[in-house]
């Protein structure tokens, strides 16, 4: 046994057991029946219908949206797109030619050459011509009749005057009367000062301090420790936590064990209603299997398979035969004895106008040379054509290039 735990006697153990099992076995049964209810609604009826709305969605929405934006919305877009793209090029233009290739001309033009040759070339001269020697006039004079006269009457009259006057007098001041007074004072105060800082604190420590902290350490503190503290202490360790970790270990168990009673009863209702709907609702399925197997597919399949022979017997083979005996010979007919002769008659028509057509090209040509040369009196021109290729000479060959003299077929080792 623990002695950090210890078990709790089994009178506080049994009573707290049977009381949660009580309060815990109906909970349990509620839940296990909303479990069973919930897994029955996922598989009957929630995965069905979340996979018919999936169907839905895909072949009534995506599907008809997919075949909206490619065919119709996406060229849309585009068409709109270069027809937004030119008329911003023409809006561009027209911004251009109307707002600014009028002004751009105006200010290249008619501004700029106006404030050159009408304002900044007179007024360059002007400065240069007039204004700068005016006022290198000006500033001599000024310099000659005034700042000298001032300079000197600063330098030998008001320096010495407050030199001699003013700043010897208050440095001796300072030196000999303000500054011994200054540091006796400072002393003075200094001494106070150090008084009052020893003698201040303690007393604030004795009138605020040192009797709250006496009635803290002896009484307060006391009080709350032996008066609220410790019976909390032991009412929460010799107590509560006893009756709370049995509480705890009571409703594992006793949900545990309403599992057990909830499952039993459960397998009974199961048993229950398998007997009492579950066989004879498998029979009456059974036997629909049986009758819509024999009484009706089967002769759907007989009269499928009787549809199939007449469709293959007295519309397949008689069409057949037609295709292969009447139609293809007949095909084979027109082609060699209509077809073939026409094409050929129409090929040769088309050669014979176009040999017709360039024999009248060469003759308007021709009659066209000699009307010129008829006017002009001239040579007859020399029709440009490419220079041919000279002919090389090939070994143990004896054709030469026209004009040329043949070289004699000896290696130049024999020769030399």
């Amino acid at each position: 046994m623990s002695t950090e735990h210890p078990t709790p006697p089994a009178l506080i153990r049994i009573p707290v057991r049977i009381v949660v099992l009580v309060a815990v076995l109906p909970v349990r049964m509620a839940w296990d029946v909303l479990t069973a209810g919930g897994r029955l609604l996922d598989r009957a009826l929630l995965r069905p219908a979340g996979r018919g709305l999936e169907w839905f969605f895909d072949h009534a929405v995506a599907l008809p949206a997919r075949w909206l934006y490619r065919w119709l919305l996406a060229p849309a877009g585009r068409g709109i797109a270069i027809g937004a793209g030119w008329l911003g090029l023409a809006l561009m233009w027209l911004l251009k030619a109307v707002f600014v290739w009028p002004w751009a001309g105006l200010w290249r033009y008619v501004v700029v050459p106006v404030a050159r040759y009408g304002i900044a070339v007179p007024a360059a001269w002007l400065y240069r011509r007039v204004l700068s020697p005016l006022g290198t006039g000006c500033f001599f004079l000024l310099e000659k009749l005034v700042l000298v006269p001032l300079a000197a009457l600063f330098r030998y009259v008001l320096i010495p005057l407050l030199r001699y006057g003013v700043a010897v007098p208050a440095v001796w001041l300072d030196r000999y009367v303000l500054t011994p007074l200054g540091q006796g004072l400072g002393r003075l105060f200094r001494q106070v000062g150090r008084g009052l800082g020893w003698f201040l604190p303690r007393l604030g420590l004795a009138l605020f301090v040192w009797p709250w902290v006496g009635l803290w350490r002896y009484v307060v503190v006391p009080v709350v420790r032996y008066g609220i503290v410790l019976p909390v202490g032991w009412l929460w360790k010799r107590v509560l936590v006893p009756v709370g970790r049995e509480v705890r270990d009571a409703l594992g168990l006793c949900w545990r064990v309403a599992g057990f009673v909830s499952r039993a009863v459960g397998r009974g209702l199961k048993r229950l209603a398998w007997n009492l709907l579950g066989r004879p609702l498998v029979h009456v399925w059974w036997g629909l299997r049986w009758c819509a197997r024999n009484l009706v597919a089967r002769p759907l399949v007989q009269v499928w398979h009787g549809l199939r022979w007449c469709g293959r017997n007295l519309v397949a083979r008689p069409a057949a035969r037609v295709w292969s005996s009447v139609l293809r010979p007949a095909g084979h007919w027109a082609r060699d004895a209509l077809w073939a002769p026409a094409r050929r008659a129409a090929v040769e028509a088309g050669r014979a106008a176009k040999d017709a057509l360039s024999s009248a090209r060469a003759t308007v040509r021709e009659a066209r040379r000699d009307a010129w040369r008829a006017l002009v009196g001239a040579a007859r021109p020399v029709e440009p054509r490419e220079p041919g290729a000279a002919r090389a000479r090939t070994l143990g060959s004896t054709t030469n290039v026209s004009g040329a003299v043949p070289a004699p077929e000896i290696s130049l080792r024999k020769r030399g």
